[in-house]
């Protein structure tokens, strides 16, 4: 650690704090799931002002005591039950309009998470209810703050990065199908996608699947067992998944 001179010291000795304006940090939880094949994101009811009764995403104010990860692991535990090493987090951007937060001058780093199969939401502090909102189905003017702006943020980033990253296996379980990747790309990009097509895709992308080498069980409805797969090493995907353009 660097050492302080003492005219540093003498400055810190001076230093007034309080006279600038009230200063906050907080962080929001962009986290999102496919459930029941339908692109979903996680929702909360709020139970105290401001914005009592609209629905926002999940979040809350840095410690003192913590860095942003910290605070963003600690608020994805506290309000989903979800461990840091089952899901995908990344950190999204910062939003940081003046009249953003009435309380006062707050800016907000938000992350982007994905998670496969997770738990039904129980409702944590503060909050009225929780519940995941398929993506289309969300009313941007019961959110709260800037969330309308924050959530469209985060579902471009995680459309977007299914086309150039293999993260699309980030919403399956360990061992998946190619029928479950593909089931994850049309809710996630919200278009049908051919069967063949994607499945000449996706096993002929370098490092994208690695076959694990024992078919998956067959379901009820009978037929050919389809083989399994688990993520491959690749960071990036060459040639990309390029989205369909409407």
């Amino acid at each position: 650690m660097r050492r302080t001179s003492k005219a540093e010291r003498d400055w810190l000795a001076a230093y007034d704090a309080t006279a600038f304006a009230p200063f906050a940090v907080t962080v929001d939880m962009v986290l999102l799931t496919v459930a029941d094949g339908r692109f979903s994101v996680l929702l909360v009811e709020r139970d105290t002002h401001p914005f009592r009764g609209f629905i926002a995403l999940p979040g809350g104010f840095v410690q003192p005591d913590e860095d942003l990860d910290e605070a963003a692991v600690r608020r994805l535990e506290q309000e989903t039950g979800v461990r840091r090493s089952a899901a995908h987090v990344e950190q999204l951007g910062a939003f940081g309009a003046p009249d953003r937060d009435p309380r006062m001058r707050v800016v907000s780093v938000a992350y982007l998470v994905f998670a496969p199969g997770l738990p039904a939401p129980t409702p944590g502090a503060g909050a009225r209810s929780v519940a995941w909102v398929p993506v289309e189905d969300v009313d941007s003017e019961r959110l709260a703050f800037d969330h309308a702006r924050v959530l469209a943020a985060g579902v471009e980033r995680a459309r977007a990065k299914l086309e150039y990253t293999p993260l699309a296996a980030a919403f399956c379980d360990a061992e998946l199908t190619v029928a479950d990747l593909r089931r994850v790309y049309e809710a996630v990009w919200a278009v049908p996608l051919d069967p063949r097509n994607f499945h000449r895709k996706v096993t002929g992308t370098p490092g994208f699947l690695q076959p694990v080498g024992r078919p998956a069980p067959v379901g009820p409805e009978g037929g050919r067992p389809a083989a399994l797969y688990r993520r491959g090493p690749a960071t990036a995907l060459h040639p990309a998944m390029l989205r369909p353009r409407t």
